[in-house]
């Protein structure tokens, strides 16, 4: 898998929006529904272009996934659109029983995930997300990294109606596959870099970050392999094991707690089939400062510059 010379930048919310205005020409089934959020999930253009097929509930995520669950059952493909923070948290309950526990086709879009939201502070953080919605039986858990990808995945769960919680960030980012890649394959991971030195695991915003790095290091002759785990669950297993094998070592990270999260995934994996030094980059386990979102992952180190120091900390452990 290549990555495009020629960088644009878009917001992934956005090209989920519009690649479901453009499916909902053909497919009169596609129900979106919002929580006073359709601003913020860049739905307003499906609202006004498709009326009868959106649905406004208000500031009320429990009944927008109550409904989304009885709407499914009726022959629908809804898709439920809120903040992430919000939809991961006050509607646990109903994503947990109407749509996990009862299989109900229904795509659970969460916007501004991780610390989109940062000068709003720790109540709109949704660090946590990644590790409940996981835990959940029956309930896939998706994390797009760039907007080409996103709108892969709208199409994706369109034509494959299924239990679903996808999370993007808030502002726009840079393209990372081209108009023409396969950049979204359900359950598996894309390789984006070839390296043998030690091998980068990486989901939504942070793949970018981890390819910047990964260039930086090559000029230095050291190898990074990059892979884009779009999909955390399930999870591509294979893709993990041949990392550790073939590269020895393994950083991952994530705009996520470092509890339960991805790196908790491939923690989990590589000590059960093919131990090597790990290290697990996310935000830690403290309430996190106020900020822009910038200024937050500068603080804790989920930047270029920290992927690089860990990286270097991480082979030392390996040769030592």
């Amino acid at each position: 898998m290549r990555r495009i010379l020629k960088m644009s930048k878009n917001a992934c919310r956005k090209a989920f929006g519009d690649e479901l205005v453009k499916l909902a020409a053909s497919d009169e089934n596609i129900i979106v529904i919002c929580s006073d959020s359709k601003g913020s999930c860049s739905m307003t253009e499906f609202s006004e272009t498709y009326p009868k097929q959106f649905v406004e509930v208000g500031i009320a995520e429990q009944n927008e996934v109550g409904i989304a669950a009885g709407m499914s059952t009726a022959g629908y493909k809804p898709f439920v659109c809120a903040p992430a923070c919000f939809l991961s948290a006050r509607s646990l309950e109903q994503v947990k029983v109407d749509v996990a526990y009862s299989h109900k086709n229904v795509a659970l879009f969460g916007v501004s995930g991780g610390v989109s939201y940062g000068a709003l502070g720790q109540t709109h953080f949704s660090t946590h997300d990644i590790a409940v919605m996981r835990c959940m039986p029956d309930l896939s858990v998706v994390l797009p990294s760039d907007a080409r990808q996103t709108a892969a995945v709208a199409k994706y769960f369109v034509n494959n109606p299924m239990p679903v919680y996808i999370r993007v960030g808030r502002a726009a980012v840079e393209d990372i596959y081209g108009e023409n890649d396969d950049s979204f394959i359900y359950g598996k991971a894309n390789e984006l870099r070839e390296g043998t030195d030690a091998a980068i695991i990486a989901c939504g915003e942070m793949v970018k970050t981890s390819l910047d790095a990964a260039d930086l290091l090559a000029e230095e002759g050291i190898k990074i392999r990059v892979l884009d785990f779009a999909t955390i669950k399930p999870i591509d297993r294979d893709a993990i094991i041949k990392a550790a094998k073939e590269t020895g070592a393994i950083l991952s990270i994530e705009e996520h707690s470092v509890n339960n999260g991805l790196g908790s995934i491939v923690a989990s994996i590589v000590g059960e089939e093919y131990p090597v030094p790990l290290k697990i980059m996310g935000l830690p386990d403290i309430n996190l400062i106020t900020g822009e979102s910038d200024e937050i992952k500068d603080e804790y180190h989920l930047d270029c510059e920290g992927v690089i120091a860990n990286m270097r900390e991480l082979l030392k452990r390996k040769n030592n």
